[in-house]
């Protein structure tokens, strides 16, 4: 079993504060970006045009993720705090918000670009996990998303939460929504499935929500709202959702990769 102690402010200069919540969003946008520019696009226009999808990408991240935990999982106090919902350094972050948010940035350059808004989101899909594994670490140290009570013997003692050993939930993302899922989509892409736009973006859907829905049974629910229908998490039910969506996406998408 082992204690978590880490403090959640990486670098200290004066009054400012440089945590590593912040430090894996920037990590994971860099590797993400020099990723794809060096090996997942190979369409020359496609990398000319990256440079500036950048820009949309983090605003897409940023304002999804902070609007989706508004909305998913803390709406009720925001309703009520307005001024609050502009206050990213205070936390609440959602990945699904993010998610979104990065679709509608997708489809908007894609738009503005006369492209296909997939050819966009594949490369991001496949590039995400990198993000997903250094945000879950930064979780970790920041002792939140914990799991719960357990006597496992990776048990970890969280103690700014509390004395109760519990699982690791946050590592258990990092390594399968992070990992693995990456691993998985890189073999896929080599299997030829990059080639029809949109299957790589489904199949993404498709296992992170399966690794996610599965993970939920071991973290803690988020306090304000408990479990919900059925004892699910708000988590596992907007999982469910993009599960959906991404077999759809698979089915339409496959259809098409077998004409060809």
């Amino acid at each position: 079993m082992f204690i978590n102690n880490f403090d959640p402010i990486a670098i200290e200069i004066f009054s400012i504060e440089i945590r590593w919540y912040s430090l894996a969003y920037i990590m994971g946008i860099l590797f993400g970006w020099a990723l794809s520019k060096k090996i997942l696009i190979s369409n020359l226009e496609l990398r000319k045009k990256f440079d500036d999808f950048i820009t949309y990408l983090i605003l897409g991240i940023i304002i999804g993720g902070r609007l989706g935990y508004v909305l998913f999982y803390n709406l009720n106090y925001y309703s009520s705090n307005l001024v609050d919902v502009i206050k990213v350094w205070q936390g609440g972050m959602s990945f699904h918000g993010g998610l979104i948010g990065v679709i509608i940035a997708s489809i908007w350059f894609a738009k503005k670009n006369n492209q296909n808004a997939f050819v966009y989101l594949d490369v991001v899909s496949l590039a995400a996990p990198i993000g997903i594994f250094f945000g879950r670490i930064a979780n970790f140290i920041n002792s939140e998303l914990y799991g719960i009570e357990t006597n496992i013997p990776w048990a970890v003692k969280f103690i700014q939460v509390d004395n109760l050993y519990r699982h690791p939930s946050q590592l258990y993302e990092a390594f399968f929504e992070g990992l693995i899922l990456f691993i998985i989509l890189m073999y896929l892409r080599n299997k030829g499935f990059i080639k029809t736009p949109g299957l790589i973006s489904g199949l993404f859907l498709i296992f992170y929500s399966i690794f996610r829905f599965i993970i939920e049974f071991y973290r803690v629910p988020d306090e304000q709202l408990g479990y919900l229908f059925f004892d699910f998490t708000m988590g596992q039910i907007i999982s469910f959702v993009f599960l959906l969506i991404g077999s759809y996406l698979v089915i339409t998408k496959y259809e098409i990769k077998k004409e060809f």
